[in-house]
């Protein structure tokens, strides 16, 4: 079976891969000095709540952030006997190489975006990313990264208001019943959520317009959801995209490996 990992700058979710399905996805926290050995813990005591007693094989990993690799490596290596296969590493092949300036290096999470709404949906696709950052990430007629929009994330942005603000509480994010708040959480909320809803349609649009053809537009991430219910922003939402692109390119590199 496969162990597929999907290290973002604040969680890091494993999901078990069977050849047909996803047996379980489990979630934590990112933590760059968390051992190998805390990763087993933690897993086997997951698997061991879900009844599930799988036979790992194979690993792919696709993290934003450099310092967690070494450990997920040496996690891979000493519990499954199986080297890892990282995703922007040259040993990693893509079914499309990018199309970027020369120099840049396109995130692991937008690569990995990128196979999966292309093998999905086919080309000419905006996938928009709600992570630590608001990613818009161009997918090509013939399935290749062509660039994008990085914007701060919804959470980000509350957070960094709560902290730069001494009087504005941090609040959660949610679809507010009114536009004009009539207290202090109300309008963040409203300031939070309608200006996100503003700049996923005005940015979609914009991209829409200099890419010149018809396109799709697909949410992924915890809060597309939340934004889905309130405005028509996207065509269509996958709350398994990362994970289904780590499988596609998983595949790729065993029959062109």
């Amino acid at each position: 079976m496969l162990l597929a990992i999907d290290c973002g700058n604040t969680n890091t979710v494993f999901s078990i891969w069977d050849g047909e399905k996803f047996l379980c996805t489990m979630r934590t926290s990112t933590h760059h000095a968390r051992t190998a050995d805390a990763y087993f813990t933690w897993f086997s005591t997951l698997l061991e709540h879900y009844g599930i007693d799988p036979e790992i094989t194979e690993v792919i990993i696709s993290s934003t952030v450099p310092r967690v690799v070494f450990n997920l490596r040496v996690f891979s290596d000493q519990f499954f006997g199986c080297r890892p296969l990282v995703v922007g590493k040259p040993d990693c092949l893509l079914p499309v190489m990018p199309r970027v300036d020369e120099g840049t290096i396109v995130g692991p999470d937008r690569l990995v975006n990128t196979a999966a709404a292309f093998d999905r949906h086919g080309g000419n696709v905006v996938v928009v990313d709600f992570g630590t950052a608001t990613n818009f990430d161009v997918v090509a007629e013939d399935g290749a990264y062509v660039g994008g929009v990085i914007a701060p994330g919804v959470n980000l942005s509350l957070e960094a208001l709560h902290n730069g603000a001494a009087a504005l509480p941090h609040v959660d994010i949610s679809q507010p019943e009114h536009v004009i708040g009539t207290n202090t959480v109300a309008c963040i909320q409203s300031g939070v959520f309608w200006g996100y809803t503003g700049l996923i349609e005005g940015i979609t649009n914009r991209i829409k317009t200099e890419y010149g053809k018809p396109m799709k537009v697909v949410g992924t991430g915890g809060l597309a959801p939340l934004f889905a219910a309130a405005e028509n922003l996207f065509d269509v939402i996958e709350d398994d995209l990362t994970m289904h692109g780590l499988i596609v390119i998983h595949e790729h590199n065993k029959k062109n490996g």
